[in-house]
């Protein structure tokens, strides 16, 4: 999935339909609120990011992207006014992956992303994670419980992603605070809590696998099936 955030509503239109006729499959936003919102839900695979934007410039999004663990490695092409020269550098200082002119052609654009998404594709995304009846997919942002698949939120299928990955490993609420909400989230440990118990009532009984560690913080028990 391409997120395409520009607030040029004919742009937005032309290049949202080229992509997807291309089977690029992409999603456009007017508004850095509604392309935060869709980012809770699923992160792309690539984000068109345009420099000038109501709400929240385009290089504040990039830095937001960029600081935060489920997004800071997802492939960031601009697309800046022809011939600044200055918000290509300062775009590609902040993290940006290309950029593109504007005006640009749809030809140009689309062979841009695909050697962006060969170039940065990850192989080790391809592994999947499995204990006992649970398997996550980060390439396909996937989970599976008993072969039935399990709707989570982003930061849902992030935590689980932390315990998964490192099963019968302890982890401390500020470490999972760390892992999935970054070094700057400014919540209480309680947010951990919470997201755990949503998690657990989600994965049904594989939820079981989840144990809390009094005093410490919280584990995904691997090997056999969990005691009911």
């Amino acid at each position: 999935m391409i997120y395409l955030l520009e607030d040029d509503d004919t742009i937005r239109t032309f290049v949202t339909y080229a992509l997807n006729q291309s089977e690029l499959e992409t999603v456009g936003f007017s508004r850095p609120g509604a392309f935060w919102e869709a980012v809770e839900d699923e992160v792309p695979q690539l984000v068109l990011l345009d420099v000038m934007l109501p709400e929240e410039d385009g290089l504040s999004v990039l830095r937001r992207l960029r600081a935060a663990p489920a997004t800071a490695r997802v492939p960031v092409i601009m697309l800046t006014a022809k011939g600044a020269e200055y918000d290509k550098v300062i775009a590609l200082d902040a993290g940006a992956d290309d950029y593109v002119s504007k005006p640009f052609g749809m030809m140009e654009m689309i062979a841009r992303i695909r050697a962006l998404l060969r170039r940065t594709a990850d192989p080790a995304a391809a592994e999947e994670y499995a204990v006992g009846e649970i398997r996550l997919s980060p390439q396909k942002h996937s989970v599976r419980v008993s072969g039935d698949a399990v709707t989570l939120t982003l930061k849902e299928f992030e935590l689980l992603r932390v315990l998964i990955a490192e099963p019968d490993i302890v982890f401390t609420r500020d470490q999972i605070l760390r892992r999935v909400w970054g070094f700057s989230f400014d919540g209480e440990s309680r947010t951990v809590d919470v997201h755990i118990r949503s998690l657990r009532a989600k994965l049904g009984a594989a939820g079981d696998r989840i144990e809390t560690v009094r005093g410490v913080g919280y584990t995904l028990r691997g090997g056999a099936e969990p005691d009911r």
